[in-house]
């Protein structure tokens, strides 16, 4: 970022000019980047955890049947996020802080880096009243559990930077060793357009999730679902000139290609993580599932929930099948060293492919140390 100044010039004849000058904002040391932003805050991450997150369950923490709940659900399910935005109405904002702060203290295995469920929350935008009163009282209160601070409606690296600092600093005040890592959501076209350095901000980031609903109305598409497909986003098989009135086969497109497509990239780059973000349809299993796998092959790791029957959907679908490990762990054994190619079931596998097979690999590790059910499907697995 560069600031123009424009001055008048004073010349020993006595006449003035005009001139510009631009001022180049000073820089930190690379060096300063992973040293903590307030004294007594922890040190930041230089590397951000690879924890199994396939399903981001949303929940309201002042809705007291949903937070009833919550202990149950400890176990099954990656993440659960206690939600105090959009869902939240204005009137029970203190009330669904206070559920968390509640929830938080009193489940067991719930937050923290050793805990069967990571514990996440999505606060308020920071233009809103109670932005900062979520911050100020989460952290001192239930830090120590708190994962990850999803962060809505993030339009630049200047979003990112205000709650760097501001954790630091309420870390420090509260004693906190370990630092809560932060997500942002891309709800904009200002924010897709800066994802690379949203991405890079801060060594906290963790991720990014898509907003396919409030993106799609910063953007003006003309779409009134919350993620999915469209059927009138389409291309149409072309015509057959001897039979004009004949059937055209349509293929439905998928709306958010694009812009997920750019998230993994900017993640990928920074080492940090792209989710895909909420499915509407509630009733919509199969499209559901449908949505969910686009956005798995493309990258993501995981996915929200906004009703338990997700969680399965995205269980299934984020985890690798035993058909793909199996032929994974096939191609890993037969590369060797990793070098030259070999030839399996008649296709060409090398350095490429296995490079592939080991990111399959190294997630069904993951998986399989929180999921007994698939550590024992992955076990069965025999490689011929």
């Amino acid at each position: 970022q560069t600031f123009g100044v424009r001055c008048q010039i004073g010349h020993t004849d006595g006449s003035r000019g005009a001139a510009s000058f631009r001022l180049m904002p000073s820089s930190k040391s690379a060096k300063d980047f992973f040293r903590p932003l307030a004294v007594g805050a922890p040190t930041p991450p230089t590397e951000i955890p690879a924890r199994p997150s396939r399903a981001i369950h949303f929940f309201d923490p002042s809705n007291e049947k949903m937070a009833a709940k919550i202990p149950q659900m400890v176990g099954s399910v990656d993440v659960l996020l206690g939600n105090l935005e959009d869902a939240v109405k204005a009137d029970n904002k203190e009330a669904a802080r206070e559920g968390l702060v509640t929830i938080a203290s009193e489940t067991d295995g719930l937050g923290g880096p050793d805990a069967k469920t990571q514990l996440w929350t999505r606060v308020n935008s920071l233009d809103s009243p109670w932005a900062l009163d979520d911050l100020t009282r989460l952290v001192p209160a239930i830090g120590h559990k708190l994962d990850v601070i999803m962060v809505p409606k993030v339009q630049g690296a200047e979003d990112i930077h205000y709650v760097d600092r501001l954790l630091a600093q309420l870390e420090a005040k509260a004693g906190l060793e370990k630092p809560i890592l932060v997500h942002a959501i891309l709800e904009t076209a200002r924010g897709v357009a800066n994802v690379e350095e949203i991405c890079g901000a801060s060594p906290r980031m963790q991720g990014l999730s898509l907003g396919p609903a409030d993106l799609a109305a910063d953007r003006r598409m003309k779409t009134t679902r919350v993620g999915g497909g469209h059927p009138g986003y389409l291309v149409r098989q072309d015509p057959v000139h001897e039979q004009p009135d004949a059937h055209r086969a349509i293929f439905q497109q998928d709306l958010w290609h694009y812009t997920i497509a750019r998230m993994v990239d900017a993640c990928a780059t920074h080492g940090i993580y792209p989710y895909y973000g909420p499915f509407g349809d509630i009733a919509d299993v199969v499209a559901c599932e449908d949505q969910f796998r686009n956005a798995f092959l493309l990258g993501c790791v995981g996915t929200w929930s906004l009703h338990p029957k997700q969680i399965a959907i995205a269980n299934k679908v984020f985890s690798p099948s035993v058909e793909d490990i199996k032929h994974a762990r096939r191609v890993v054994a037969a590369m060797g060293d990793g070098t030259g190619a070999v030839m399996l079931d008649g296709k060409m596998e090398d350095d490429a492919s296995l490079k592939q097979c080991l990111v399959m690999v190294e997630l069904a590790e993951q998986l399989a140390a929180i999921d007994p059910e698939l550590k024992k499907q992955y076990d069965a697995i025999e490689v011929d």
